[in-house]
């Protein structure tokens, strides 16, 4: 036989394969980018001559469906299928959310500049926009938190300027600021408990199943742990049902789940807890661990009279294992904003 005859794989070496593999990769990606840049840019444009041209650049000004539907047809019959009127509306509504063209991110798909188009609010919008620039969310990921009012919870659990300042990347103003990074209350739709009987067994295993989806709710800067974690004080066994550590904040999270109304004995467990966690495994240049209960049902009379009311690293906060309808949300919202303002205005 002529030449030399491969038998098998083993002459290949496996990072010549890994290395054509990552440049395809990379090539891929890279293509993907630019279509997804030259989208962008080109749709916001369309939308920019609509408005300009149709409008003469009055936001307000009455836009006919008549209008469209000509372009439509005009478009669709030069260049083919993607001009329909929809299409034309969204890409007019892009222009009109961000007007100005150096504040239009190519690290965005134009997907998420049509769901990002589609909020009423400059502030909330802008948020969004830097949030999933950080985050990296997915469009999806970016839908559910819009869905989810993420912006408003967390509007009514600190004081607006801070949100403001994170919209417009201050993010060091933020470091200490502990009730930044927390929500109440905690949706928790995606465990698929609803309508069920469960324990809280079945509530932390449908967290854990269902881990990137509990991340991505409780917010930025945590990273999982351990379940049920063990710690020894006095010859007993602790058994701490969630441990994450908060990257952003610097420290340990400690999460308890409970079902039913808030006790007083959830808040002294959790408050042992947190003792124990700074004395064994909170390291010199980590801040004081944070204690979370999340429950089913907040109880005022607890959170006033124990020492929730004075100490600064235990929070009870609520969960709902199922999507509210919006007015039970704002009902939710409404009520941490009291929360808020009363914490604001008391004495240091």
């Amino acid at each position: 036989m002529n030449g030399v005859s491969i038998s098998n794989s083993a002459a290949i070496p496996e990072i010549l394969i890994d290395t054509i593999a990552s440049i395809i990769e990379q090539a891929r990606h890279h293509v993907r980018q630019s279509v997804n840049s030259a989208m962008v840019q080109s749709y916001w444009e369309i939308g920019r001559l609509i408005v300009e041209h149709e409008q003469q650049g009055e936001k307000r000004a009455a836009y006919g469906k008549a209008q469209l539907q000509h372009i439509s047809t005009q478009l669709s019959a030069r260049l083919g299928k993607g001009f329909d009127v929809t299409n034309l509306r969204n890409m007019r509504s892009f222009y009109l959310a961000f007007p100005i063209r150096e504040t239009v991110s190519l690290e965005l798909s134009w997907s998420h500049y049509n769901r990002l188009s589609r909020i009423a609010n400059p502030e909330a919008r802008q948020w969004y926009v830097q949030e999933t620039l950080m985050q990296n969310w997915s469009v999806r990921a970016l839908d559910r938190q819009i869905s989810k009012l993420y912006y408003e919870r967390l509007l009514a659990s600190q004081n607006k300027a801070v949100v403001t300042a994170e919209a417009a990347g201050q993010t060091g103003l933020l470091a200490d600021n502990i009730h930044y990074y927390l929500r109440d209350p905690y949706i928790l739709d995606f465990l698929n408990l609803q309508d069920k009987t469960y324990q809280e067994s079945d509530l932390e295993q449908a967290i854990i199943d269902n881990l990137q989806a509990f991340l991505l709710e409780m917010g930025k800067g945590f990273a999982f742990i351990e379940r049920q974690q063990r710690i020894r004080f006095a010859d007993e066994d602790f058994y701490i049902d969630l441990v994450f550590y908060h990257y952003k904040l610097k420290c340990f999270v400690l999460v308890d789940l409970k079902l039913g109304k808030l006790k007083h004995q959830d808040v002294g467990q959790m408050d042992t807890y947190v003792r124990l966690y700074n004395e064994k495994h909170k390291a010199a240049d980590d801040n004081p661990t944070i204690g979370l209960v999340l429950c089913s049902e907040k109880n005022d009379a607890v959170a006033r009279y124990s020492v929730l009311s004075d100490q600064k690293q235990l929070f009870a906060l609520k969960y709902l294992p199922y999507l509210p309808s919006e007015s039970e949300l704002q009902t939710a919202l409404a009520q941490q904003r009291e929360a808020a303002l009363l914490r604001l205005n008391k004495p240091k």
